[in-house]
Order: structure tokens, then sequence, then C-alpha cells
């Protein structure tokens, strides 16, 4: 599963900031990855962080493994844990996030829970986090538009 999105265009080729592959990879694993340690690696560091799998148990163990070396060889500090949600709501396809309702309807934007389903686990995720209201926000209309939602 390697993808960008369309709304990430502006930093993919040099990626200085954290795509959200890999956030989501981060949140898999229970990594909190801050972006000033992100900006320590090499590009082809980056690169490896977006293509290195983490579906299985095995691949998620090896990557957090991997990551949790990275970061302690770049900072000397050991990377942040965070909990690992064992239920993300981004994978629960039959539930939309009354949240993200919320913040989509600020655009005019009516979710439907067939339009959540047919996303990809990946696209609910960058909606949730695009949403939250700690984030600026700004792609998430870029990416309400991508997905087709409109």
């Amino acid at each position: 599963m390697t993808t960008f999105f369309e709304f990430e265009a502006d930093f993919v080729t040099s990626l200085r900031c954290i795509p959200m592959q890999v956030r989501y990879k981060l949140d898999t694993c229970g990594i909190k990855l801050k972006l000033s340690d992100w900006l320590q690696m090499t590009q082809d560091e980056r690169e490896a962080l977006f293509e290195l799998p983490c579906t299985t148990q095995t691949e998620i163990e090896t990557y957090k493994e991997y990551l949790q070396q990275l970061i302690l060889e770049r900072t000397g500090t050991p990377v942040a844990q965070l909990p690992v949600d064992p239920y993300p709501v981004w994978m629960d396809s039959s539930n939309l996030p009354v949240t993200l309702q919320e913040k989509a309807q600020e655009l005019g934007v009516n979710l439907t829970l067939e339009q959540w389903a047919a996303l990809t686990p990946l696209q609910r995720f960058a909606l949730i986090k695009l949403s939250r209201p700690s984030h600026e926000n700004k792609n998430f209309p870029n990416a309400i538009a991508e997905f087709h939602l409109l």
C-alpha cells in the first residue's frame, strides 16, 4: 500500500512533511514521530518508512523496531510510544464518525455512510486526521474533493 494523495503534492518530492501513508503506519505501530525527528532523517530513510510494509503483526513489529532504532541513532532520544487502538475508527466502514460529519457539513458536504464505506481505510484515516480540531485542516477540503465526496 504505497499511496500519496494529491493534497500532499506540495511536499511529496522533498518529503518535508510526514505523508499520510507514514502517519497511518505510525498509528498502526504506536509511534509518535515528531516532525523535527522526521526532518533529521535522510531522504532515503524517509522513503524507506514510506515503502516498508506495516500490515501483518510481524511487519508492524519490524517497522516499529526499525523506526525506534532510526530515531535513536538520529536524535539520541528514544521515540515516544502511543497505545495502539485495536479497533481504529478508520477501519470501521459501518460507522461514520460524528465529528467527521460535522466537519464536512462546515463545507456544505453531507457525507453518507455509503460514501464512508466506499473509501479505503487510508482515505478514512486521512479524513479523520485532517478533520481533527487540533489540525490546521487546510487539506481537508482538498481531500474531500480528491475522494469525490462533494
